[in-house]
């Protein structure tokens, strides 16, 4: 039961629509209906402004950090802990509480794993800031962050499942943007605006 509860409580977590609540906080903006359509801390950033898109991102980082400490808290397994950290981030992308439009899953892929490897992690996050600064597009930022994620991780000699975990995570991510790219334009970028 405990398990089976964890799970859901990070969905329902992961599912706290941050960027909406930006978007109508910031002058009743849906931020569903411009930009990319996408709920996430980038097109926030773009279409309302910088702070509030840095608060997003930090917010929607701090739903996959806040699931995985209720779970360690609780003590349940670690596959238990990895399939809560899975479903905060299915919670962003797929959120019941706005009709399953989410976001990428970038960030609160960045809070789970924060929690679950910090070291790596703040050694990518390094490594990613300096594209992310160079170039302002998060998705190529997000490249030198994840991909050579699974190489830090064997190299500090975390185990193999955290090896696996810091692939299939992120990938959840690429997917989730691939999926979103190859729909139909959001209606604002079919007509050109």
């Amino acid at each position: 039961m405990t398990a089976a509860l964890v799970i859901l409580l990070s969905y329902l977590l992961g599912s706290i629509p941050c960027g909406y609540i930006a978007g109508h906080l910031a002058g009743g903006v849906d931020i569903r209906t411009v930009g990319d359509g996408n709920m996430g801390a980038a097109n926030v950033f773009r279409e309302i402004g910088a702070r509030a898109g840095i608060a997003v991102g930090l917010a929607d980082a701090a739903k996959g950090m806040l699931a995985m400490m209720m779970a360690m808290v609780l003590n349940v397994s670690m596959a238990v802990l990895l399939i809560a950290g899975l479903a905060a981030v299915v919670g962003h992308n797929w959120p019941i509480l706005t009709g399953f439009r989410g976001g990428r899953g970038e960030s609160t892929t960045i809070g789970v794993l924060l929690v679950l490897m910090p070291k790596a992690m703040l050694i990518q996050l390094a490594v990613a800031a300096v594209p992310l600064f160079a170039s302002r597009k998060a998705v190529f930022a997000s490249t030198f962050l994840f991909i050579p994620l699974p190489l830090v991780v064997w190299l500090l000699g975390l185990p193999g499942l955290l090896i696996g975990y810091s692939i299939a995570l992120p990938g959840v991510v690429g997917v989730t943007h691939f999926l979103r790219t190859r729909q139909v334009p959001h209606p604002r970028a079919a007509r050109g605006a």
